[in-house]
């Protein structure tokens, strides 16, 4: 996939790419052969409860070198962009040389372009957006913004709007005001080595696929029915794609092989977003070719 030599081993590493595109082994051999702290990028990755749908490194991997933020939260516990700046702060703050490696590109947007230092919502707001996404989706949030914020999020994303609308509600101010005073970044894209995986579909789609085959094997079905008697589609993990999916096969209410093609359909799906998000956010990262054999 790349020549370690040609990663200076002094500096941070970044690493972003599709799902299923390689980016955790590329973290854990640079780990291995450079050193330093494997941090996660992924918003979904942080949650305790779905360790094998969300393909979280194992548990034998993280014995090979540091891994952090990973599993680490309460599957019903929102966490935020903001709450993950801060406990990358935290990790900095440790001399350490971190390899931040994740999907959510949203992240490093915010380590290496810098975040709004908005207060943080209060319970009583979220689980009112919460309420009302499930009660009336989240057209209905995304109605009440200002039209500065609603042209600017993903409006079809319902996180966003969940959180556009949690922050105008808390205090008073639209997301897009508060963008506008963003301080300096954690980490500055030139102090960095930073990686992004191109992972084109026809060589991704059969590893998606292998993958979730692999997932079912390790025991995700097993993961399901632990979650299942308190699983509902308002948690904060529940975003974890198959996850609904599974819960419903283990609940008797789908087949095994529809849960399977809708599961891997909708990773397809979040693979194709990604890289549109790459292409359009990340032209001043180094771009690697996931389908290439270099030397180690």
């Amino acid at each position: 996939m790349i020549d370690l030599s040609t990663i200076d081993p002094a500096k941070p590493v970044l690493i972003a790419g599709p799902t299923a595109s390689g980016k955790s082994g590329l973290a854990l051999r640079i780990a291995q052969a450079q050193g330093g702290v494997v941090i996660n990028a992924d918003a979904l990755q942080v949650y305790a409860n779905w360790r094998i749908l969300t393909a979280r490194p194992a548990p034998e991997e993280e014995a090979l070198a540091p891994h952090k933020l990973y599993g680490h939260i309460p599957g019903d516990q929102a966490y935020s962009v903001g709450d993950w700046l801060r406990e990358v702060t935290e990790l900095l703050q440790q001399d350490i040389r971190p390899i931040i490696v994740g999907g959510t590109g949203l992240y490093f947007k915010a380590l290496t372009v810098g975040l709004a230092d908005i207060p943080q919502t209060p319970d009583h707001i979220r689980e009112t957006a919460m309420r009302r996404i499930a009660e009336e989706g989240s057209d209905a949030l995304l109605a009440e913004l200002d039209d500065a914020t609603r042209s600017k999020i993903d409006a079809q994303n319902p996180m966003r709007v969940q959180r556009a609308w949690e922050v105008l509600q808390a205090t008073g101010t639209p997301l897009v005001e508060w963008q506008k005073n963003t301080k300096p970044p954690l980490l500055p894209l030139a102090e960095t080595t930073a990686l992004c995986l191109d992972a084109p579909k026809e060589w991704l789609t059969p590893r998606i696929e292998q993958r979730f085959d692999l997932m079912l094997e390790q025991g995700a079905l097993e993961e399901a029915r632990a979650n299942a008697p308190t699983f509902s589609r308002d948690l904060p993990s529940a975003k974890t794609i198959g996850a609904a999916e599974v819960i419903a096969y283990v609940n008797g209410e789908i087949s095994l092989e529809d849960a399977r093609e809708a599961s891997i359909i909708q990773t397809r799906q979040y693979a194709k977003r990604q890289r549109t998000w790459f292409r359009a956010n990340m032209g001043d990262w180094r771009h690697i070719s996931a389908t290439r054999k270099e030397a180690a």
